[in-house]
């Protein structure tokens, strides 16, 4: 019988891991405060505003 760790990743899981990190979009301090009033300013639903942005709705 295999013994498995909730711990331990395929190489495979690893690299997808690695490539969704790297293509992840970062956004600075200014743009996160823009991104911000415009939601705040109401002039859009923000469902828009994210889809916009591409930013992943949570609900």
């Amino acid at each position: 019988m295999r013994q498995t760790t909730g711990t331990r990743k395929s190489p495979g899981e690893k690299i997808v891991k690695d490539i969704k990190r790297a293509t992840r979009k970062h956004y600075s301090s200014e743009e996160k405060i823009r991104i911000v009033l415009d939601g705040l300013r109401g002039e859009d639903r923000i469902a828009g505003l994210c889809r916009r942005e591409g930013i992943s709705v949570q609900i």
